[in-house]
């Protein structure tokens, strides 16, 4: 199996000698999120674990766990010449300050976009999970033009499009682009998101590619459909209503790609079926059984779709795998 070429990289402090801990910590986030300076709460309870993936466009996606702590992006740190936006989700609340401004409130799930070019810093009281973006500041700026007018932005948890943006990137999280040319289409689906998200915080809107908006919209219902094969009462309804849009656009997004959900659903059944009777052992494995372990309800029209699609019966392609 190829190896993703642009792979998630993972630092655990519990995979370090304790002296050693945070020195790792800082050359991590340095090389991979941005520079920024951390001081622990307890320095002997140090419990961090974080991982990053650098994709093209300058975007980084990570995750960490961090202990209770303090951060900052000094005036020292500044001179690194980094010009991006971190763009961060915490599961806890936790207070920050931009500039020397007063210490602000942001609470668990709303997103704070901080522009690395002025100094910030922060505390978080609780041990947290935090999902962050690390956002080449031209490229934001060439969807949101106006994005730098402020140094810092706090996005409500309920925000629209904010759950279509975080599912993208937890699904680019649990299955990195296996090529170069799908690392550079899913970088440009994440910043089309990540404007989208600022939508209506950044004076001026946000220039977005609609195309790509729904493309990573496909991506996430086709994920959904695929995780639920099995179940012989997957509808467009439900897919629907997991993903919070309607079945009609649903549909309408199967339309751009010359399908329909109906095809989909039943081609890539029909594929998993495919792969059964080639893969499962005949004698404890009956070809009902595999077209209902596929999704079918109905023996009768599994076999007429297998064939249409196969040129041959499920029986045929059983027979050819056991003559070897």
């Amino acid at each position: 199996m190829t190896a993703a070429p642009f792979p998630m990289m993972r630092l655990r402090t519990d995979d370090v000698p304790r002296r050693e801990q945070m020195a790792f910590v800082h050359d991590f986030v340095a090389r991979h999120v941005g520079g920024l300076e951390f001081r622990p709460a307890d320095r002997d309870n140090i419990r961090i674990d974080m991982e990053a993936m650098m994709l093209p466009g300058g975007l980084t996606v990570g995750r960490g766990l961090y202990a209770p702590m303090h951060g900052a992006r000094t005036r020292g740190l500044l001179q690194d010449g980094r010009e991006h936006y971190l763009l961060t989700i915490h599961n806890e609340d936790h207070e920050v300050a931009v500039d020397g401004g007063r210490m602000v409130k942001v609470s668990a799930g709303d997103v704070l976009l901080l522009n690395e070019a002025v100094c910030f810093e922060f505390w978080q009281g609780k041990a947290m999970s935090v999902d962050v973006l690390s956002l080449d500041q031209r490229r934001l700026a060439s969807l949101a033009p106006r994005v730098a007018l402020e140094a810092s932005y706090v996005i409500p948890a309920a925000s629209a499009s904010l759950s279509l943006l975080s599912g993208y990137v937890e699904m680019l999280r649990r299955s990195p682009p296996g090529s170069v040319r799908a690392s550079e289409i899913a970088s440009r689906h994440v910043y089309d998101l990540a404007a989208l998200v600022l939508d209506g915080f950044v004076h001026g809107g946000a220039e977005r590619n609609a195309r790509s908006i729904a493309a990573a919209r496909l991506k996430l219902v086709r994920k959904d459909i695929l995780e639920r094969l099995a179940d012989p009462g997957l509808g467009i309804e439900a897919v629907a209503r997991r993903q919070g849009i309607t079945p009609r656009y649903v549909q309408r997004l199967f339309e751009t790609q010359e399908t329909t959900f109906s095809d989909f659903v039943r081609d890539q059944r029909l594929d998993l079926a495919f792969r059964m009777l080639r893969e499962r052992d005949p004698a404890s494995c009956t070809i009902t059984t595999i077209a209902f372990d596929a999704g079918f309800s109905d023996v009768t029209s599994f076999n007429r779709a297998f064939r249409r699609r196969f040129e041959a019966t499920p029986s045929e392609v059983r027979a050819s795998v056991l003559k070897g």
